[in-house]
This record gives C-alpha cells, sequence and structure tokens, in this order.
C-alpha cells in the first residue's frame, strides 16, 4: 500500500491496553474464518435465528472457527428436533480441532463441484451473464501456529469467465482467483488481520450498506480492540485508480471504523463511518487510519476533501422476535445556501423482523438506496472497487423480500421466498449530475422503473462427503430492460453438486 497503514497498528496496539482496562494483552489459540461460503453458514444461521444457539459474533460476519464451536458445544441438545441435533453433530465434527499439545496444527479442505445455471452473476435477483455448465474446485489450506493463523484458499471456476461482476483476465482457459489469503493473530482483547475474506458489517439477513460481501473478496488491513461487549473495528485498503473528471488517474483508498456495543444479551449497536479518499499521486493520510478519529471531523478540520459515509446497525431479540435495521447517509444536505448545496439526498436504510415458528424461521424486510447514494461530483470517490459496490452493488432501488427457512430433514434446509424489486435507472457508476440539473434529478427512482417479483426456492442438503444446493424462481418483470411497458417472465436458477474431502494434524 502507498499510505502509512503501518501507523494505524503502531497506534491501536499502544491503545488496546487502555481500551481493554488490562495488563499487557493475553495470548490465545488461533482460529481461521468460517468463510461466508462455507457449506455450514446457511445452517448455522438457521440455528442462531431459531434460538437454538447464540449469535457468536452479532451484526458482523464471517463468524470466528472457534467461536462457532464454543456456541454449538453450549447447546441445550433437549431443545432441538432430530434433524437440528444431527447438524449440530456435523458441524462439530467438521470444525472442531483435535487436542495439538501446543504443537503447530494444519488442515486442508479440498472440494470440486458441477454447476448449470441460468445466468453467470452470483446474484439471481438481478440475472446477468449467459449461462452455462461449469466446473469448480480448490484446495483451502489453514496453519495454526500459537495465536496465529495463515489461510489460503486457491481455486478454480469456469463461471467466472462469464461473471460481469468479476473484472479479472477472462480469456484463461480456465478461469481462478485466491477466495481467502490472510494471516489472523488473535489476542484475549484483540485481532490483528492482513489479507483477503469476504466480510459483512450489519444484519446477516442482506448485504451490508458500507462493508459486505458484493465484491470479490480483496486484500485489506483489519484490527479489532475490545471486549465481545464493546468493541472498535477497522478495515483499510487501497482500491484501484479510477480517473477524475479531467480524465486523470486516482489513487484510491477505503477506510472503515466501527463502535460495536452490547448493552444486553439480546440487543446490539454498531456506529460506523467510511471514507472513500482520492487524488492523483496521493498517499493514505495517516489521521484517516487512525482507528480513534473521526473522519467526518477530519475532513472538515483539515479541509481534505473525502467521500464520508456514517451510518448504525441495529438488531435486538424480544421474545423470540428479532428486529433489526441499518441505516446509510452518504450525503444529507442541511444548508443550503447556494444552488450547489441542493442536489438530491443519498442514502439506504434496510428494516426487518426474525421470528421463529416452531421449526420455521420467518424473516421480512424492506430496505431502499436512493439514486445518488455511492457516487459524488468526483467519480474517483464512488463507493466501489473494480466497478462492483463495496456496499450494496446497485442504487436507486428499494426492495421487500419475505422469507422461510426450515431444516425439514437430515441435512435438508429448504428456504421459499417472495421478492418485489423496484429498480430505477440511477448507478453509482453513471456520472454525478451537474449541478444546474440538480433540481429535475429524483431522489429515488430515475427514468423508468422496472419492477420485478420473484418466487423461487432455495435448498441445500448435506450428507457425508456430498453436497448439493439450489435455488431457483419465476421473474415476473414489468417495463421489462426498463421499457415502459415491456413484459417478461423467465425461470432463473442454478443447482451445484459438490464433493468435499479434508486431512488435518499436527505438523512438525
Amino acid at each position: 500500500m502507498r499510505g502509512h497503514p503501518v501507523l494505524l497498528v503502531a497506534t491501536s496496539v499502544l491503545l488496546s491496553p487502555v481500551l481493554g482496562h488490562v495488563a499487557p494483552l493475553a495470548a490465545q489459540d488461533a482460529s481461521a474464518y468460517v468463510s461466508l461460503e462455507h457449506w455450514a453458514t446457511p445452517y448455522l444461521e438457521y440455528l442462531i435465528a431459531r434460538g437454538i444457539i447464540a449469535d457468536p459474533s452479532p451484526l458482523t460476519r464471517p463468524f470466528s472457527q472457534t467461536d462457532v464451536v464454543r456456541v454449538l458445544t453450549e447447546t441445550d441438545s433437549t431443545r432441538l428436533n432430530g434433524p437440528e441435533r444431527r447438524m449440530v453433530r456435523v458441524i462439530l465434527s467438521e470444525l472442531s480441532m483435535p487436542k495439538s499439545d501446543g504443537k503447530p496444527w494444519g488442515r486442508a479442505d479440498g472440494d470440486v463441484a458441477a454447476s448449470g445455471a441460468s445466468q453467470a452473476r452470483r446474484d439471481p435477483l438481478r440475472d446477468a451473464g449467459p449461462g452455462h455448465v461449469t466446473a469448480s474446485g480448490g484446495i483451502a489450506a489453514q496453519v495454526l501456529l500459537g495465536p496465529v493463523a495463515a489461510v489460503t484458499h486457491p481455486y478454480f471456476d469456469t463461471r467466472l469467465k462469464y461473471d460481469p461482476d468479476y473484472q479479472g483476465k477472462k480469456d484463461r482457459f480456465v478461469a481462478g482467483r485466491n477466495a481467502e489469503a490472510y494471516v489472523d493473530a488473535r489476542w484475549r482483547f484483540g485481532e490483528l488481520f492482513f489479507g483477503s475474506v469476504h466480510r459483512n458489517w450489519g444484519p446477516p439477513a442482506l448485504e451490508g450498506l458500507l462493508v459486505s460481501p458484493s465484491p470479490y473478496s480483496y486484500d485489506h488491513l483489519g484490527l479489532v480492540l475490545g471486549t465481545r461487549r464493546l468493541q472498535l473495528q477497522a478495515i483499510v485498503t487501497e482500491l484501484d485508480d479510477l480517473p477524475d473528471t479531467s480524465g486523470a488517474l486516482n489513487h484510491r483508498y477505503f477506510v472503515a471504523h466501527r463502535l460495536l456495543w452490547r448493552p444486553g444479551r439480546a440487543t446490539t449497536l454498531g456506529f460506523w463511518e467510511g471514507e472513500i479518499a482520492a487524488g492523483p499521486g496521493r498517499n493514505l493520510e495517516p489521521w484517516f487510519a487512525n482507528i480513534l478519529n473521526l473522519g467526518l471531523l477530519v475532513e472538515y478540520d483539515r479541509q481534505i476533501n473525502v467521500n464520508s459515509l456514517l451510518g448504525l446497525d441495529f438488531e435486538s431479540r424480544l421474545h423470540g422476535t428479532k428486529v433489526f435495521a441499518q441505516v446509510l447517509l452518504d450525503d444529507i444536505q442541511i444548508d443550503r445556501r447556494t444552488k450547489a448545496d441542493s442536489e438530491p439526498p443519498s442514502y439506504g436504510f434496510t428494516l426487518g423482523v426474525e421470528r421463529p415458528v416452531r421449526a420455521v424461521v420467518l424473516t421480512a424486510y424492506y430496505t431502499q438506496v436512493a439514486n445518488l447514494t455511492y457516487r459524488t461530483p468526483n467519480p474517483a470517490e464512488a463507493v466501489e472497487s473494480r466497478l462492483v459496490g463495496l456496499g450494496r452493488n446497485f442504487s436507486d432501488y428499494d426492495q421487500v423480500t419475505m422469507r422461510a427457512s426450515a431444516l425439514i430433514g437430515p441435512g435438508i434446509l429448504l428456504q421459499p421466498e417472495a421478492t418485489v424489486l423496484r429498480q430505477g435507472q440511477g448507478d453509482f457508476r453513471l456520472p454525478y449530475p451537474a449541478v444546474p440539473a440538480y433540481g429535475s434529478t429524483p431522489t429515488l427512482f430515475a427514468g423508468v422503473v422496472e419492477r420485478t417479483v420473484r418466487l423461487a426456492l432455495g435448498g441445500t442438503w448435506q450428507r457425508g462427503a456430498w453436497g448439493f444446493s439450489g435455488n431457483g424462481g419465476v421473474h415476473f418483470l414489468h417495463n421489462a430492460g426498463h421499457v415502459s411497458g415491456a413484459s417478461e417472465t423467465k425461470w432463473v436458477g442454478g443447482v451445484t453438486l459438490a464433493y468435499r474431502f479434508h486431512i488435518q494434524g499436527a505438523l512438525p
């Protein structure tokens, strides 16, 4: 990285005893992450939503492997039905580590899979790219050395060549990348991370508004300080260069800070900010990387141009019902002294509720992202990496989704879903409107609004080393392709059959 992220590490390490109110930090065992793409993740989300296990990291994904094993081990088995009891045993057997007597420990997880889909994009709601039968496979290797975990997961996937959201080289015979590659050190009151992994900040029912798995995993420096009840989290990374309005290439950096607070066992709050700093020949200024600084105050104090975003995460469980929300303020003008201050507001929000009814989990949410959210007059400050949004991959839309989840048999998780999506023609990849056009620029739903009604069924089945997953639905489109009066009905879906294997043990 061109800037000074090492200052963030040094400052935070110095401050961590103060934040934790402790003497020097005590070491703890290393732990890899259970990736968002791991076969066990949807089952864990179901068990958490059912109230069977505690959420090991509220409003934060992915899970730590040791945290997952801990909450599964603490489960009261008398509250489980047969399929749930079996799934807890299977995941524990898969993720638990044998005692290594302090020796270095290693594990390698391999998989091969065949898939068929009607589209190439990962998100079936906005299907894009040609349908193909594709093949994938890879090896996820992890080594645990005391408090340090080292993980790498190279894989090949022929679907990448057709995915419009994948910006890597696509003319290879076999496309591939590294899904995860990181070194992670953990202490009792802290964590220091460098590498790439998919993350999500906010309610796990959908992608976060600032940090999400929407882009393919990218390298970043991560830091966590504090306890399970109160902690500071930070992400710092360098993005791809983009031109500004003059055509000059800008160096770009993304910084995100969050204060996560759990006032009680049932409630979690997150207060966060993010900055996109861009400029020709620009380096990352240390005052933005400072985990204890407020980027918005720095912007005004030092009169430095950045795209600042503020937000809030919330979830609380009351009598078995969980209410969750997320709010993003991108650009809300309070002082409108000149015409240049009169642009439409930029924001995003999510409101949702989740409740288990017997063995079924019911989830419903509404989310909205405004027309100009994620973009600014300087296109280099857009909240995106390699043409894919860092938070959401789309703007100028609203969506209501209702979903049910049920573990109906040994390893069989079904998820029927109904969604209504209204998508305007606004896009954060488009140029920001000129000042004279502010008055005619809508806050939401620019141009012709396309409406999609999706009725779908998703399912996952795991049996020993074999796994099967699929998702398919009917889309009823009105104003299809943003053409007034055009209608279309189409089937969108895909299936994957996978075989997994692993080896593990103490290293010499």
